[in-house]
């Protein structure tokens, strides 16, 4: 099974490579898009550091908890129709 939190570092990585090398970048080809992807990601690897987690498990559940009581009030607020 694939975890959330993998998934929620994989989405980092695209967006990452999406605003680096894509987004402001001109490409005559689709090869060319693949070669300036292919290049990003060997330039990234030479230089790869881990992502880390700069929020706490207190924030994370603190913020899952709010969330929790406003989504709660809301649909009891919906219930009162």
């Amino acid at each position: 099974m694939t975890c959330a939190s993998w998934l929620n570092q994989v989405e980092i990585w695209f967006g990452i490579i999406t605003k680096q090398p894509i987004r402001w970048g001109t490409f005559t080809s689709v090869q060319r898009l693949i070669d300036t992807i292919n290049d990003y990601i060997t330039h990234w690897n030479q230089n790869a550091k881990p992502f880390t987690w700069t929020t706490t498990s207190d924030e994370i559940t603190t913020q899952v908890r709010l969330t929790h009581q406003q989504f709660k009030k809301l649909l009891d607020s919906n219930d009162d129709r």
